[in-house]
């Protein structure tokens, strides 16, 4: 599955720029759930088009305009509007499950 890296500089141009669905992933270096998550999420064939990673630790801007307050975080992006968050056990049903139900959300303009 295709991924891509985003900082504080060039979060917003790429997201709304990307066509269909993005996993948006904030992770952190010293969190195990996050290691866990960069290793198994692009094995899990999600129904997204691509996963995009964001180091909480060093991008302090957007950790800030997600309200991201444990990490991993997940949220989709669809298009380039915010469905939301996606809140879901780090397993493949579950999840893919969860992005079901923020796809169907009213879209939003990016935090």
């Amino acid at each position: 599955m295709p991924s891509l890296e985003l900082t504080d500089l060039d979060a917003e141009h790429q997201l709304l720029a990307l066509p269909g669905d993005t996993l948006l992933i904030f992770t952190g270096e010293g969190c195990s759930a996050c290691r866990f998550a960069c290793a198994q999420l692009p094995k899990m064939g999600l129904p997204v088009d691509r996963l995009a990673w964001i180091d909480a630790e060093r991008n302090g801007g957007l950790v800030e305009c997600y309200e991201v307050f444990h990490l991993p975080a997940l949220f989709l992006i669809r298009d380039g509007s915010f469905h939301g968050r996606v809140l879901a056990p780090l397993r493949a049903p579950a999840l893919a499950e969860a992005l079901g139900v923020a796809a169907t959300r009213a879209p939003e303009e990016l935090p």
